[in-house]
């Protein structure tokens, strides 16, 4: 079955390739595309002490888990400006301890799923139409930049000036909070709190997939950005709340990019406001059960602000701050009410190894009075819960050196992670030591 399978794509990938070529135009425009990728990680954490445990406690004990995620990139040009995309992929495998116990956890490619064993879903499935718009009523001729073929994304000319439209099951994270050096970990930094803001509790299923639409407005130092996206009906869940007059997520992002001499940087602010049927901290703490308190009235708002800058072709800056008022449950991402995260990335030029990364950063993560009173009461989100609390932020550094071992098609990296307070327990503090191999392929 799997050489019918191989075989089959092989025929598939034959059969574009002939039609792009002959399709293509002068501009290169590519009609139809396929790519693919896997990545496997190993995490091992070394062990270490702590007075007692909670139902959501990162382990004491050593520890190895591995995570195995493959996805399949199909596009297609349907008109001028319009094309779809589908993505099926398949994931296995598990973060330490079950991704618990970890504010920021450690392996942005897993999640907080109860059964290992690989599963196969569709993971993106939309449509998106890009309108070409006039810089100004001055300019007679329309400028664009080059997009080469990539996942979700057809080799075709795009306007410098533009409204788009998406609309499907994507990550919200592929157009919000995006970040050149600390966005992707299966290349670059791994841990939840450097991947994504913390503070931000974006809207998505277990996996990290939601339908949503997307408005954005784009010129060549602006960039304009609204989502709504559905929510789980319950918090970390795979079933989507159909209540779309009672629960939604709202997002909006407006980005600044900026050039001094020949280094690019930009700055994006980010707020957000979601609805679901969530329960208040305060409330399960008076009854003892959070379940109690769910309503539609409850609501999670919060602001968040990114930035990055290219010192050189070989070093770049990165950093995130956030903030959400923490009042009521975490509902999607991870136990994170105020986040702040930096770091640089160094390219490997100075030792001719261009393709080749260097990437340190930290990641210090904080929750609110209501959250930490609610986890010192006993209580428990669906990341955290060490039956008390003895509250301290959660810090984490991670470095890691990624090598280039084919061309553009395949990376090894090795990461440490060092970890103080997991979970915002003092009384927990460690240090956790963590190492980690990954290996990312490409086609």
């Amino acid at each position: 079955m799997t050489k019918i399978l191989l075989y089959g794509l092989s025929m598939l990938t034959l059969i574009v390739q002939k039609t792009n070529a002959q399709d293509a135009d002068s501009n290169k425009v590519e009609r139809f595309s396929i790519h693919a990728q896997t990545t496997v990680i190993n995490q091992y954490k070394f062990a270490y002490s702590a007075p007692y445990s909670g139902s959501n406690s990162l382990r004491t004990s050593d520890e190895s888990q591995t995570s195995l995620t493959s996805t399949l990139y199909f596009g297609a040009r349907l008109w001028k400006g319009a094309s779809a995309f589908i993505n099926p992929e398949i994931a296995g495998g598990s973060g330490l301890s079950g991704a618990l116990g970890i504010a920021a956890a450690t392996n942005g490619e897993t999640f907080r799923i109860g059964d290992p064993s690989p599963k196969t879903y569709v993971a993106r499935v939309f449509f998106r139409q890009v309108f070409e718009l006039r810089a100004s009523k001055h300019e007679k001729v329309t400028h664009y930049f080059h997009n080469h073929s990539d996942f979700n994304q057809l080799e075709e000319n795009v306007p410098t000036n533009y409204f788009a439209i998406t609309a499907g099951k994507v990550s919200i994270s592929d157009y919000f909070d995006d970040n050149s050096f600390s966005h992707d970990p299966r290349t670059q930094f791994m841990s939840w709190g450097l991947m994504s803001n913390g503070a931000w509790d974006y809207p998505a299923n277990t996996r990290g997939y939601t339908p949503s639409i997307v408005l954005e407005y784009a010129d060549p130092k602006n960039e304009i950005r609204y989502g709504y996206s559905m929510v789980p009906a319950t918090a970390n869940d795979n079933i989507m709340d159909n209540n779309l007059n009672k629960a939604g997520a709202h997002t909006i992002e407006y980005t600044l990019k900026f050039k001094h001499k020949e280094q690019k940087g930009a700055i994006r602010l980010l707020a957000y406001y979601n609805l679901a049927n969530m329960g208040s901290y305060q409330q399960g703490i008076i009854s003892g059960d959070i379940s109690l308190s769910r309503s539609y009235q409850n609501h999670k708002y919060g602001f968040c602000l990114n930035s990055e800058y290219e010192f050189s072709k070989q070093i770049a800056w990165f950093m995130r701050a956030g903030w959400n008022d923490g009042e009521n449950e975490t509902w999607c991402f991870t136990e994170i009410d105020q986040s702040f995260s930096t770091g640089v990335l160094i390219k490997g030029y100075s030792w001719k190894r261009e393709e080749d990364n260097i990437g340190l950063a930290i990641a210090v993560s904080g929750l609110s009075q209501m959250h930490r009173n609610y986890l010192n009461a006993g209580g428990s989100g669906f990341m955290l819960g060490d039956g008390k609390l003895n509250y301290a932020n959660e810090k984490l550094l991670e470095c890691f050196y990624s090598k280039e071992m084919v061309a553009d098609r395949m990376y090894l990296t090795g990461t440490y992670q060092f970890l103080l307070n997991p979970g915002y327990n003092a009384d927990r503090k460690g240090p956790v030591n963590i190492i980690s191999a990954r290996v990312h392929f490409r086609f």
